[in-house]
């Protein structure tokens, strides 16, 4: 018996185990199975309508939804359309890190008699509990065009408070409608976009930066920026003469504001003259001339192209009705158009005397000697030619003819424009000047004061640095005008 005994232990602890192995096993079994069962539930919740607890909205955050799985057998049956790859995606992925327009899509699926036109629009996604701004929907053009309808009651509240009334200064007008306005917007000291418009009830002003309203334009106070539907910040204000001539409508070149005003001091137009033009064109000069002139004087512009005389009318009148609008007084009606050949217009100067000549011609020695018995002794003629070949020609018909004229001035005057700005680094913060460099005896000076706490002061970045203690670039902006016209002076002997 002694002899069977540690046989009979083996036998038995080999039973144990394998009774211990066995129960394991089911162990192991049973947790596999309802792991099987969890991964079916999950697949079948995440692809279930997700809805808002409203039963205990009062006693719990309005921020944590419920969620209640629905099986596919308690589904009403429906035919089952195919599944895009943003809902294949959105299923696989957990309620958290879905976005508001895959809910609302989601939503419109499984709640079909729901009316479609009573969902809002989600088009701006926002966190709770933190200071993120919400993000622009950034759309195509036609798109905000179509949208806008919609967000035109709250463009108002985009650049101003509601009820809130701002003084005006003695002499100061808002903008009213039938306004010449300029909307600029500039990025990084350069104008991307610039453009001058009228202002009408019931228009908008289109970019590719968004669009404003312009009767949230009207009744604002000018040099002011307005934020557009896309939140990008426009510059509104009136638009100048100058303004006015370099952006309107043209039918032929302009002489531009540089030149015009040059012009106008070498004929030394005051209030009052009597001015003689040739050559209308798109009607810049002829504006430069009836403000010079004033009430008083007058301005005969004399334009042989049809077309170009109709397209200068047309700018004229546009700024008058501009100007009577913005000011509550008319502007000076005080030049006369006229479709003629100055060459053989005999009949259109007779009995007219005038204190200046501006002449924007091709050949201006053609109609020298008809211009001249009708200009004071003493009085200037100021040509404007393009390149310097008609400079010559003008010169040369000067030699060869007998014409009382004395060539005084011939110049070009050139327009270069300048680029002034603070120094700054990489990261936008303004550039220190640093001090000059300290000889040895200096240094060792310096180094044995008793102010070491000013050195260390003066490391440090300042965000908004002392007068005088920021460094400047200045050089030629990169854009500059190129040559516009050669400008002859000269004036009327008396014989």
């Amino acid at each position: 018996m002694a002899v069977y005994a540690p046989s009979r232990l083996l036998f038995m602890h080999r039973l144990v185990t394998v009774c211990t192995s066995s129960q394991r096993h089911v162990k192991h079994r049973d947790v596999l199975v309802k792991l099987t069962k969890s991964r079916r539930e999950i697949r079948t919740f995440s692809t279930s309508c997700v809805r808002c607890n409203n039963n205990e909205a009062d006693s719990s955050d309005s921020s944590h939804l419920s969620t209640k799985p629905t099986s596919r057998r308690e589904l009403p049956p429906r035919s089952r359309r195919p599944l895009s790859p943003l809902e294949r995606i959105s299923s696989l992925l957990p309620q958290d890190a879905l976005s508001p327009e895959v809910m609302q899509l989601r939503e419109q699926r499984h709640e079909p008699d729901e009316d479609p036109d009573t969902q809002p629009s989600v088009t701006h996604s926002t966190q709770e509990g933190s200071g993120h701004k919400a993000s622009v929907n950034e759309d195509s053009p036609e798109t905000l065009q179509a949208s806008d309808a919609a967000e035109e009651p709250n463009a108002a509240s985009l650049h101003h408070h509601e009820g809130q009334v701002r003084p005006t200064l003695p002499g100061e007008n808002l903008l009213a409608f039938g306004e010449m306005l300029v909307a600029e917007y500039r990025k990084k000291k350069r104008v991307e976009f610039k453009k001058m418009f009228q202002l009408d009830p019931g228009v908008r002003l289109q970019s590719s930066w968004g669009t404003i309203p312009h009767n949230d334009i009207a009744g604002q106070p000018a040099g002011r920026f307005l934020k557009t539907n896309r939140g990008v910040s426009i510059f509104i204000r009136r638009a100048s003469l100058e303004d006015y001539v370099l952006l309107m409508r043209r039918g032929a070149a302009i002489s531009y504001p540089k030149d015009a005003a040059t012009m106008l001091m070498m004929m030394d137009v005051t209030e009052g003259d009597c001015v003689l033009e040739s050559g209308s064109g798109s009607g810049a000069m002829s504006l430069f001339l009836s403000r010079a002139v004033g009430s008083k004087g007058s301005v005969l512009s004399v334009e042989v192209r049809e077309d170009h005389h109709k397209r200068a009318v047309k700018n004229y009148e546009r700024w008058r009705k501009s100007w009577s609008v913005r000011r509550g007084e008319e502007w000076p009606d005080n030049v006369r158009f006229h479709i003629a050949d100055l060459g053989s217009a005999s009949s259109l100067l007779a009995g007219r005397g005038f204190h200046a000549v501006a002449l924007d011609m091709v050949n201006p020695q053609l109609v020298l000697h008809n211009v001249l018995p009708h200009l004071h002794p003493g009085a200037v003629c100021a040509v404007y030619l393009a390149n310097v070949t008609q400079v010559i020609d003008l010169l040369e018909s000067l030699r060869c003819s007998s014409l009382p004229l004395l060539c005084e001035q011939i110049m070009e005057f050139p327009s270069r424009d300048w680029l002034v700005v603070p120094a700054l680094k990489k990261d936008g913060s303004y550039c220190t000047r640093n001090a000059p460099f300290l000889g040895e005896d200096l240094r060792q000076e310096d180094d044995t004061s008793d102010e070491p706490d000013k050195e260390e002061s003066s490391t440090e970045e300042d965000p908004d640095p002392a007068f005088g203690s920021v460094p400047y670039i200045a050089r030629p902006h990169p854009e500059q005008m190129s040559h516009t016209a050669f400008l002859v002076k000269m004036r009327k002997l008396c014989v």
